[in-house]
């Protein structure tokens, strides 16, 4: 799997398993933006899980953040965050 959009896929389900997760890459977008002259790419996720429950925003994407820790900086160069509980 070297799709970068289908590692961070494979990485969240297998760390959340979420009822819902949906993986933008709107790389395309950020075309010649310096920051991704690495081949850095652009994301927006939309993760609903249990894991989340009871946890505060910033508790949540730290626990993503802490989860795509070797993609973040290498393949991925801006990530978007939607992070649910079921119950919301």
């Amino acid at each position: 799997m070297t799709d970068v959009r289908e590692r961070i896929e494979a990485i969240l389900l297998g760390r959340f398993q979420p009822a819902r997760l949906e993986i933008r890459d709107d790389s395309a977008a950020h075309a010649g933006h310096a920051g991704a002259a690495s081949g850095g790419g652009h994301y927006d996720v939309l993760i609903v899980s249990a894991e989340f429950e009871g946890k505060s925003l910033l508790d949540r994407h730290r626990l993503v953040h802490d989860a795509l820790r070797d993609l973040i900086g290498r393949e991925i160069h801006a990530l978007a965050l939607k992070t649910r509980a079921p119950s919301e």
